[in-house]
């Protein structure tokens, strides 16, 4: 294993784990830290975490228990390199978790530097002077500062993450990485010498993440959103093949879970309904009160799966209707209202034949997959940037498997979930 990957949400997960397989490196993504590894054998393991949300002590817990497990998998000796991966919005409170998770990860690898850049270029996500854009707005302008649980105000990273850090944060700006990966590397030992712990680097296109890769790929530890990973296998001596994204062929139902309530997927299932698909829509106040709505909801989906129909079941509103219900269940009610029953009915759908299913958003995907008790996956081709394919087995399934694609609620075209199940045509890439 030349690269370990510690991922703060699931969604996350199979992003930078698509990113490094179009790079050419063999990807497994393990649910939660595995009890073991007799049977992994790959270039890159990616360990999907939930802990993007959860208190920032619990988050360091878990993550470093992650960088253990990783490490283990090389024999004494052996270099490998641990990458931190969060969300190329830097969700993140005040409190945590990027910086208090990071800086335990530096601790447990006893490395005195690292760097921290979101920027993921083909997704609009880019870093300049120090400021994350969000294609041609900053952060703090974007749908991101109405999150319901990481509401992102202000868009100076450096400011951000240095409310969360003991760590001294600096900066690498635009110019450095102009001249080349050499310029870079001198930049961080000039911040290291000045007593810098953290440095957030700019990045605003894809040749800027390839200059990145180049100047870190023998960092101890690495912090980045996904796009990072375009730009380390390459220094390690991989190239893009085509036969690292195949997956086997697809067959079975097919299904769309939306838990999230972004801007991009609350276009996507307009889309998708507009297009005359089948969708039901979740109201948490309802669910709330309903004796069994994973039952009514299965009752809604099997004639419909029956006939050959794909189907949408969605809980995806505006910023208006969510605070409206937050504020009659409580927050952390209401996300884990809907995030049970779409658990539950993703295990339902597996049970009615359904073999292709798309879940839409991070903390959604995580509850849906592990009601599914899958515990790796093999990542696949690519649907749009950040959003791959992957196949698994699940119990769910009678043991069958399952194609399953876990897209971060900010990702993906309008027409994602439309154009999405003709990438698994005879498991080749697109």
């Amino acid at each position: 294993m030349r690269l370990g990957c510690i991922a703060d949400d699931f969604t996350g997960a199979t992003d930078v784990a698509n990113n490094l397989v179009r790079a050419g490196m063999r990807v497994v993504q393990t649910i939660g830290v595995p009890r073991d590894a007799a049977s992994i054998d790959a270039d890159a393991v990616v360990v999907a975490l939930k802990s993007r949300t959860t208190p920032a002590s619990q988050a360091r817990e878990e993550s470093v228990q992650a960088c253990k497990w990783l490490r283990s998998l090389n024999p004494p000796g052996q270099p490998s390199q641990i990458y931190f991966k969060y969300c190329s919005t830097f969700d993140s409170t005040a409190q945590g978790n990027i910086g208090p998770v990071t800086e335990a990860l530096m601790e447990g690898l006893g490395t005195s530097f690292t760097i921290a850049t979101p920027a993921f270029p083909d997704n609009g996500r880019s870093v300049f002077k120090g400021h994350l854009f969000v294609g041609d707005v900053l952060l703090s302008e974007s749908s991101m500062r109405h999150h319901p649980l990481t509401p992102m105000t202000d868009a100076n990273l450096v400011r951000v993450l240095q409310a969360q850090c003991r760590q001294r944060v600096g900066l690498v700006d635009h110019g450095y990485l102009r001249l080349g990966a050499e310029a870079v590397k001198q930049r961080f030992a000039e911040l290291a010498r000045e007593g810098v712990g953290i440095a957030i680097v700019d990045a605003i296109d894809n040749q800027d993440l390839l200059t990145l890769g180049a100047a870190t790929a023998d960092m101890p530890l690495v912090t980045a959103g996904s796009g990072l990973a375009m730009g380390l296998p390459a220094q390690w001596g991989f190239e893009p093949n085509d036969q690292a994204q195949r997956l086997p062929k697809a067959s079975g139902g097919k299904a769309i879970l939306a838990g999230s309530c972004s801007a991009a997927t609350q276009r996507q299932t307009r889309q998708f309904m507009d297009a005359g698909g089948a969708a039901l829509a979740l109201d948490p106040l309802q669910l709330a009160q309903a004796d069994d709505p994973v039952r009514d909801v299965l009752a809604w989906a099997q004639p419909r799966l029956a006939k050959g129909e794909c189907v949408m079941v969605y809980s995806t509103a505006n910023a208006e209707a969510v605070k409206a219900v937050q504020a009659r269940l409580g927050t952390q009610q209401a996300g884990e209202t809907v995030e049970r029953t779409l658990a539950g009915v993703a295990q339902g759908l597996a049970g009615l034949g359904v073999r292709q299913l798309i879940v839409a958003g991070g903390e959604t995907s995580g509850a849906c997959v592990q009601a599914l008790n899958i515990d790796r996956m093999q990542i696949g081709p690519q649907i749009d940037p950040g959003v791959p394919w992957c196949h698994a087995h699940s119990p769910a399934a009678c043991g069958e498997g399952m194609h399953l694609a876990l897209k971060s609620g900010n990702f993906g075209s309008d027409d994602f979930f439309i154009k999405a199940f003709d990438v698994l045509k005879d498991g080749a890439p697109a």
